[in-house]
């Protein structure tokens, strides 16, 4: 197990440099000059332009800036935005609001994934199994900007059961709304996993021994059959956690969220080149650990899998 877990350690290092250079590379080639763009119609001197463009850099190769970079996050400094402010200060402040958001979410859709999912596949083929497919497709068919406008107006602004902006209060009482948007966002494909993957479990010749044993469906459901068709469910979960991370941009935006997503979409518009990347370094950290603690928990929920040299 210690030489699985250091391996897939290592494993880091390779996505971290590829991500990086990758990320880098594409906000470096973007056109326009970023700092002239902070000035707006009122141009500064150009000897005051490239001042602040030696001061970040900016005048120097790709490869330059690039290894700069580097040799800054082994040291635990993350630049600085071109506000001024330390990134690592701007990302403490926006990186727990966008955790809460997504654990949140994920929790919420998971639950909910799982009680309708194996539901769904004890009742196959019943009217409650074609309606919760049905209610499936329409929230993978509908963009998260809708479902966000109508959840907005609707449980925000007339019927008043959430607060329809999130701003200042962000703690985990303020994010309710966002997080049921986010949630029925990715709740459809992971109910749909839920009910296929229990499906295919209630007719393994082990769940019909089981019954053939004498053991009551109240045993067999939750302990066995459960808990064999939650492992493509845990990999779709880590997946979808570490896609909430990234891509709550949109809801963000809408509900006022100081998050991550808010302050990365800002970033890429003003070609702030030291917050893009560092953001997105410590999104792929966040997205390999939870993929090894993804693996770890295999082993928990089938014994059959072991980690082997």
């Amino acid at each position: 197990m210690a030489t699985y877990i250091l391996r897939r350690m290592l494993q880091v290092i390779p996505v971290f440099l590829g991500a990086t250079l990758l990320i880098y590379f594409m906000v470096f080639a973007m056109p326009g000059d970023p700092i002239a763009a902070l000035f707006g119609d009122k141009q500064p001197p150009p000897q005051l332009l490239e001042q602040i463009r030696a001061r970040y850099l900016l005048d120097q190769p790709f490869i330059v800036q690039y290894l700069n970079y580097l040799g800054g996050i082994l040291r635990l400094d993350f630049g600085v935005g071109f506000n001024g402010q330390p990134v690592i200060e701007t990302l403490a402040r926006t990186f727990p609001v966008t955790l809460r958001l997504a654990i949140m979410a994920v929790v919420l859709a998971f639950v909910l994934a799982i009680v309708v999912g194996v539901t769904s596949a004890l009742l196959k083929g019943t009217v409650y199994d074609h309606l919760m497919l049905v209610v499936a497709l329409l929230f993978v068919a509908v963009p998260v900007f809708v479902v966000a406008f109508a959840a907005q107006f609707f449980l925000g602004v007339q019927l008043g059961w959430f607060k329809p902006t999130v701003g200042a209060d962000n703690d985990w009482g303020g994010l309710w709304l966002p997080a049921i948007v986010l949630a029925f966002s990715i709740y459809a494909t992971m109910m749909r996993l839920t009910r296929a993957s229990t499906i295919e479990t209630l007719q393994q010749d082990w769940v019909r021994t089981a019954y053939g044993k004498g053991l009551s469906r109240s045993r067999v459901i939750p302990v066995h059959v459960l808990r064999n068709s939650m492992i493509p469910m845990v990999t779709d979960t880590a997946s979808q956690f570490g896609i909430l991370m990234v891509g709550a941009t949109v809801t963000e935006g809408i509900f006022n969220v100081p998050g991550v997503g808010n302050q990365l979409y800002s970033a890429i518009i003003k070609h702030e080149t030291p917050t893009v990347v560092s953001f997105v370094t410590i999104f792929v950290v966040v997205y390999v650990l939870i993929n090894l603690l993804v693996d770890l928990l295999y082993g928990l929920l089938d014994p059959r899998i072991r980690y082997v040299k």
